[in-house]
């Protein structure tokens, strides 16, 4: 396991590398990315649509989320919220801004078209049917709950989620081995999950999947359409996103390379 100081000096390349793919494979890795975290997503519903007591089905949730990070770390993909980092590599001058916007741009769509292609298959396939349409009404209700948040209450739990995101990515940087990198993630994406913080991409299949659940199964739902969606969900929680994860980047790089930065 790396210190924290060699983490910092990693993720400089590791950033770099990131910033400089190719936009095609940039695309590309993003979209399996948003595939990954839908997956864990659907996962995570399914485990819980039927159990009654709120604080129980939570806990659930956050067990089985953290599965569609350990995926995203070990498959290979391109992150958005953990892609915040790269404000690292361009504090330390190793990548120009435009190719910072360029990254978080193409990752954050290569995300959407992602997620958007599981919370379809999921929904048009009938899965989202389980449980008598428990399932179906649950996906519903989690998006209907979501795009009811104030915009101040969900870009400030935009910003508890990422750090926390930002944090379990720190940790992967600092492990060597596959096993490291799983036990080091596992805790805080659950602990975001159990403090129902806000992730931009996972709800990136969350909404839409309530969505087409509330048309596929005919289910009512006031307030839930792409409007709201974009509007009164994306947007704050992709601020908040951005927040958080700059709040870690810049405050790792002044404590482990400004130092270091001063006296080149």
């Amino acid at each position: 396991m790396q210190t924290p100081a060699q983490i910092a000096n990693t993720y400089v390349t590791v950033g770099v590398n990131k910033a400089k793919l190719p936009p095609a494979k940039m695309f590309v890795l993003a979209i399996f990315a948003g595939f990954f975290i839908a997956i864990a997503g659907a996962s995570a519903t399914i485990a819980s649509a039927t159990i009654p007591e709120p604080s129980t089905a939570r806990l659930i949730n956050a067990l089985i989320f953290p599965g569609g990070l350990i995926m995203v770390v070990l498959a290979g993909s391109e992150l958005f919220t953990g892609n915040n980092l790269l404000i690292i590599p361009l504090l330390e001058k190793k990548i120009r801004i435009s190719e910072l916007f360029r990254s978080w741009i193409i990752v954050y769509l290569g995300n959407l078209a992602g997620s958007l292609f599981v919370a379809a298959l999921f929904v048009y396939s009938h899965a989202a049917g389980l449980f008598g349409g428990q399932l179906a009404q649950t996906l519903v209700n989690t998006a209907a709950t979501k795009t009811s948040l104030s915009f101040s209450d969900a870009f400030l739990r935009g910003i508890l989620c990422n750090i926390l995101v930002c944090i379990a990515v720190w940790i992967t940087i600092g492990a060597s081995t596959a096993v490291g990198k799983v036990i080091g993630l596992y805790l805080p994406i659950a602990i975001f999950v159990l403090g129902g913080y806000e992730h931009c991409v996972a709800n990136m299949f969350y909404i839409p999947a309530g969505i087409f659940s509330s048309g596929a199964y005919q289910i009512a739902a006031d307030g839930l359409n792409w409007g709201s969606f974009f509007l009164k969900n994306l947007l704050p929680v992709t601020l908040g996103n951005l927040a958080g994860g700059m709040l870690v980047g810049i405050g790792y790089w002044f404590v482990y390379l400004h130092q270091t930065s001063g006296k080149k």
